[in-house]
């Protein structure tokens, strides 16, 4: 007869189970916690992130918003700074100064974006254990060549945030920028295009841009030059002048363009054939040439009716008697 013992219940090893415990207790901090410390991390930099868009639209708008200027109810007194195309078109004022507002707020929001995800990643791997010192330093290696690369390029953005910020010329206005003289089509952070007057398009890196004329800031100016004879009586030609330039004001159709009564501001220069009397007279930006112009047909009509002629190159002839027959006996000069 055979006896079987019962089986025995398995064996725990206090160890292992004192190891797990262990090892679960020294790197909770490490599965919880980290996890944890970055989560929160980029929660914070998403709500900065999502007021500091809100800050930049908020601003964008209020640039967007009508000035008191701008309304069909008023109107501007005095042109300012950059009012070209308040004066000929209410559309395409309103046009360049959304173009501008929305491309610096875009600007502002990627700045904001790129700074904040670069503060971001740095402060993920500081809290994942990596060493930060050498990352930084090939970084500040890649960022060194790819800015030799592309120092034209980043010459080309910054002088086109400088160009809108500062508001220099803009859609719709008049500029000389070198060759490319014309009207503003648009503005971007690289190029800036310009129509002259064949209708050709120019297309103008901005870091190229060295000097900017700007004929449609604030206010322009007319300016006509009168020939006249030198026998002519220079009182009577300043008279005509002057009440040719008042007359012109006094219209309706030139009340608002005309900021200035003309002024004769005398004798220019003395030339073989006349004496060229300057007239001149401030009007609203843009509106300079088509006064000039005016002024000129006004003037003309003025000084032939105050009988005063246009000056014309003139020949004295002398005749010799006692030249022989067959040649010529006149002398010109």
């Amino acid at each position: 007869m055979s006896h079987t013992s019962p089986p025995t219940p398995p064996t725990t090893n206090p160890q292992l189970a004192a190891s797990w415990s262990d090892w679960i207790g020294d790197h909770t901090t490490t599965m919880i916690g980290i996890p944890l410390r970055i989560a929160l991390i980029v929660v914070i930099l998403l709500v900065v992130r999502v007021v500091a868009k809100r800050a930049i639209t908020r601003v964008v708008q209020r640039v967007l918003e009508p000035s008191a200027g701008e309304t069909d109810r008023s109107r501007p007194r005095r042109p300012t700074r950059g009012a070209a195309v308040l004066h000929r078109d209410r559309s395409r004022a309103r046009q360049r100064r959304e173009q501008r507002a929305r491309t610096i707020g875009s600007v502002l929001s990627s700045a904001v974006t790129i700074v904040l995800f670069m503060v971001g990643v740095a402060m993920v791997l500081d809290q994942v254990g990596i060493a930060l010192a050498p990352l930084l330093a090939s970084a500040g290696v890649v960022g060194l060549a790819i800015g030799f690369g592309a120092q034209s390029l980043v010459a080309d953005y910054l002088s086109g945030l400088l160009i809108m910020v500062e508001d220099q010329y803009g859609v719709g206005d008049s500029v000389d920028l070198g060759e490319a003289v014309g009207e503003v089509e648009h503005v971007g952070l690289r190029l800036t295009h310009v129509r002259d007057l064949n209708g050709g398009l120019w297309h103008i890196r901005n870091g190229e841009i060295l000097r900017v004329r700007n004929d449609s800031q604030e206010w322009a100016r007319a300016v006509l030059d009168v020939a006249v004879p030198h026998d002519a009586n220079l009182d009577t030609v300043y008279r005509v002048l002057e009440d040719t330039g008042r007359a012109l004001r006094e219209e309706p159709d030139f009340a608002d363009v005309l900021l200035e009564d003309p002024a004769v501001w005398g004798v220019q220069s003395l030339d073989a054939d006349g004496v060229l009397v300057r007239l001149a007279v401030k009007t609203v930006p843009l509106q300079q040439w088509g006064v000039t112009r005016e002024l000129r047909r006004r003037v003309k009509d003025a000084l032939d009716k105050a009988g005063v002629e246009t000056p014309f190159p003139r020949r004295a002839v002398w005749v010799r008697a006692d030249v022989p027959e067959g040649e010529s006996g006149a002398l010109t000069r």
